[in-house]
């Protein structure tokens, strides 16, 4: 779950590039980074941190260029250290930087082969990395000394032959332009866009809609499953199919919790959908509870927000922003730990104590992956007078891992994994919980877009849309992503500064 930028302009792009990097910094908040293009100087500067505090202004100053891309970081595969923010680069050939939205799920094996029959070498652990070499290497064997369009798609053909997973992808040729290009089963998102000057067209590529909507660009397409689009430095554009097996599954998840409500993806709109998860839910409330005695309607902000309006509404209850959001504190969701996590959440929300008060409460969450947050909650709840605390979720029980570029990597972790709804409850501390249906789930975006088959929806059912996902691969990206390995890591690197002090 990072964030995608890229942008061929009439003039400098760097302030439309970090413009777009803000709205979408809700998909990562671990690390950022802009590269441009001027001439062939590329100019780059990426850190850890938010966007507002990788960027000063001596930054902004130095990255020259009327070409340019840029990441917002959310890490899952690799670690935290800033040596994996993106965008990354190779010199080799013309000289490219990419920036990657997603997961590879064969990474290991491709990471042998690029070194053993590619003879290209990867330093560091990210499988953007990987990803840009896998490119870059069929890039060379294909292109000649002036690069084309058919080029950058035969090349891009050879990468869908070869990466399995989820990959939205953008990356920046020298001389030639920018180029998207999105996995076969098109899990993770992107779009393209264009916009009028009085220097000519201006054409940007991003994660959201919502990109394109704020620096004022008309939405053009969803680059499709398997599709790639190229925009040359003169603002020809092209666009062509990639790969035969294309197959248009993208992640129900987007819509769930990722996703920015005033964002459309794939003809989807986020906000539409969520309406219709909280309709849904609300008739299943009235089925298994027809006599309920809520009093209230509560939602956990601020994805839920959507989702419980109509509930209230259709139940017939009043609807109140009981809990209140510090909006400086990062989503506690992507923090990388689970003791961040929990430290976060008595900072991040505060509780409106008269909407609790003496009042049954039904909170409304999202979905419940670890169950940290909600707990927590809960008991605030409970503090501010609640007499009995129900809860809905709008996504059904997280019991299997994510392995398509979301944190969510071993389901021991779950707070679902083994329990059924009655015992969540009650380690939730809820009077009764309730979880949407997933045939539900899939009809709030389902049918909106026909060009759609199917939903990615394996953190439910177990079923990865990729296939080459066995009990041995998630037993190595729990060891190698689970809070216990980022534990450790972050133990480590403790270790090394105090040594380095002693020193």
């Amino acid at each position: 779950m990072c964030g995608i930028v890229g942008m061929v302009g009439r003039s400098e792009v760097a302030y439309d590039l970090y413009d777009a990097l803000t709205v979408l910094q809700h998909r990562g908040q671990d690390a950022a980074g802009i590269v441009t293009c001027q001439g062939d100087t590329l100019n780059l500067r990426k850190n850890n941190g938010l966007v507002k505090d990788v960027f000063q202004q001596d930054h902004m100053n130095q990255l020259k260029g009327n070409m340019g891309i840029a990441h917002v970081r959310y890490p899952t595969a690799g670690t935290a250290s800033s040596a994996e923010a993106q965008p990354m680069y190779v010199n080799s050939p013309f000289g490219i930087c990419l920036a990657h939205n997603g997961n590879l799920i064969n990474d290991r094996q491709l990471n042998e082969d690029l070194f053993r029959t590619d003879r290209r070498h990867i330093n560091t652990s990210s499988d953007s990395e990987v990803l840009l070499n896998v490119f870059a290497h069929e890039l060379q064997s294909i292109a000649g000394m002036r690069l084309a369009p058919e080029d950058v798609f035969n090349a891009i053909s050879r990468v869908h032959e070869r990466a399995v997973g989820a990959y939205a992808a953008v990356a920046l040729i020298i001389g030639f332009g920018i180029v998207g290009f999105r996995d076969p089963n098109g899990i993770r998102p992107v779009c393209y866009g264009k916009r009028e000057t009085p220097q000519g067209t201006e054409y940007i590529i991003a994660s959201e809609s919502v990109a394109l909507d704020i620096l004022g660009f008309d939405f053009i397409d969803d680059i499709q499953p398997g599709h790639a689009v190229c925009i040359q430095t003169n603002g020809e554009v092209f666009v062509r199919q990639c790969s035969p097996q294309a197959e248009y599954s993208p992640c129900i998840f987007e819509q769930v919790y990722l996703a920015r409500p005033d964002s459309i993806i794939d003809d989807v709109s986020v906000y539409k959908s969520r309406l219709k998860m909280g309709e849904k839910l609300a008739d299943k409330i009235l089925r298994e509870y027809p006599d309920h005695d809520i009093d209230v309607v509560i939602p956990i902000p601020d994805t839920s927000c959507t989702a419980a309006l109509p509930m209230a509404h259709r139940l017939d209850v009043k609807y109140r922003d009981g809990l209140v959001k510090n909006r400086y504190i990062g989503r506690t969701f992507i923090m990388p730990g689970q003791q961040q996590r929990q430290k976060s959440v008595r900072q991040k929300f505060n509780t409106v104590d008269l909407e609790f008060r003496g009042k049954n409460v039904l909170l409304v969450d999202d979905s419940i992956v670890r169950g940290t947050t909600t707990r927590q909650i809960v008991q605030m709840a409970k503090e501010a007078g609640a007499k009995k605390v129900y809860l809905a979720s709008a996504a059904p029980p997280v019991r299997y891992p994510n392995v398509y570029g979301i944190d969510m990597p071993a389901a021991c972790e779950f707070v679902a994994d083994g329990h059924t709804v009655e015992e969540i409850a009650t380690y939730i501390g809820v009077d009764w919980l309730i979880y949407q249906d997933l045939e539900d789930l899939v009809d709030c975006a389902m049918g909106i877009n026909p060009k759609i088959t199917r939903f990615d929806t394996s953190v439910f059912d177990g079923i990865y849309i990729t296939g080459g996902v066995d009990e041995k691969y998630l037993t190595r990206i729990e060891s190698q992503r689970g809070d216990g390995a980022k534990s450790g890591r972050r133990l480590a690197e403790m270790e090394i500064i105090e040594m380095h002090n002693q020193g």
